[in-house]
């Protein structure tokens, strides 16, 4: 028997939904389920997540499970990492958010939530599922803004009677979004700004341009080796939304007070950034996203044990990395898994 999640973060009890798992995109190894949520409190209609699993016929028995979630302008596709995972005898899920990958639908503004914790409602279901089918401790793994989400979620559910008494053992993060890059006056008379914008008028996009450099690092038909739907994930980016990034921000301000997120920590990163108006080679060395030394100064925010390893050469998704540092990245997450798994900090 398992814990009741929703009911823990305060959301309603919902009956079991896994006899409805359906083919998924990534082939046969895969499969989806469709988690409805109800009227999108945001006024888009009704808005569902997805639970995407892999279920390969050789993976080894599983003893721990994973959950991966995605950050913006983005989805699950990494498949090279659900098959590592496993291989290290973890069940891997993924979800896609309300709005985003396969979780969009038409008429919605992809990627929008005007508050961060309405994300709650499909992480908790999706960990219910998981506990449900496997019984087995949960590593959750969250990159970039999904960094932001996981860090938030779990203070949350610890506040609520504890992570780790709903079966959660560790987080890994992936360069979290810990503040917002740029200059410093965005940070400080920008933000009030935001504030009242994203009140008034939150699906104002806002004037920020269209960069491809991440983008064409990363995909196949530009300099990448990826392959990934780019209506799912287009090169530039999806238009950013004034109550969107009000809702980020205060998911900064939340962090920077500190968090109490209950289990283990692994913070992977890139060792350095480098903005770049278009591509070119040092965008495959170095995260052009996100500042890395936010993601270093904020980290001890996240209230428990943390280890912090930056990665020569990485970009911003570590395990979307040229093959010598993506090796680096693996190596350092078997590591601390490892230790994870024989710590008596990570209970469950």
């Amino acid at each position: 028997m398992t814990s009741d999640t929703s009911s823990a973060a305060g959301t309603p009890a919902s009956t079991s939904v896994t006899e409805e798992w359906q083919p998924d995109v990534l082939g046969s190894d895969y499969r989806q389920l469709t988690i409805p949520l109800g009227p999108d409190p945001d006024g888009e209609g009704e808005v569902v997540a997805t639970v995407v699993r892999y279920t390969p016929a050789d993976a080894p028995v599983a003893t721990r499970a994973v959950l991966f979630v995605h950050g913006f302008t983005d989805y699950f596709f990494q498949e090279h990492l659900a098959q590592h995972l496993a291989a290290q005898g973890y069940a891997f899920y993924a979800l896609d958010l309300r709005k985003c990958g396969r979780s969009t639908r038409p008429g919605q503004t992809p990627h929008f939530v005007s508050d961060l914790a309405l994300y709650d409602a499909e992480l908790n279901r999706a960990l219910r599922v998981m506990r449900e089918e496997t019984g087995l401790p949960v590593v959750v793994m969250g990159h970039s803004t999904g960094g932001l989400v996981t860090s938030l979620w779990l203070h949350r559910l610890n506040a609520a009677g504890g992570a780790a008494a709903q079966g959660i053992t560790g987080l890994v993060l992936n360069s979290p979004w810990f503040d917002l890059q740029g200059p410093s006056y965005y940070r400080t008379v920008g933000t009030p700004v935001l504030e009242g914008l994203g009140r008034l008028r939150a699906f104002a996009s806002l004037p920020l341009g269209k960069i491809t450099t991440y983008g064409d690092s990363l995909h196949r038909t530009a300099s990448g080796e990826w392959d990934y739907n780019l209506d799912w994930k287009p090169l530039s980016g999806f238009p950013v939304h004034a109550g969107w990034l009000r809702a980020i921000r205060r998911g900064h301000r939340r962090l920077h007070q500190g968090l109490d997120i209950g289990v283990p920590a692994l913070i992977l990163r890139s060792k350095v950034t480098k903005f770049m108006g278009k591509y070119g080679p040092a965008a495959d060395v170095a995260d052009v996203v996100l500042d890395v030394r936010q993601i270093q100064r904020w980290a001890g925010c996240l209230g428990e044990r943390t280890n912090i390893v930056p990665i020569e050469g990485a970009r911003h998704d570590v395990f979307l990395s040229s093959e010598k540092p993506r090796s680096q990245a693996f190596s350092e997450l078997d590591s601390w898994l490892r230790w994870l798994a024989n710590s008596p900090e990570a209970g469950a």
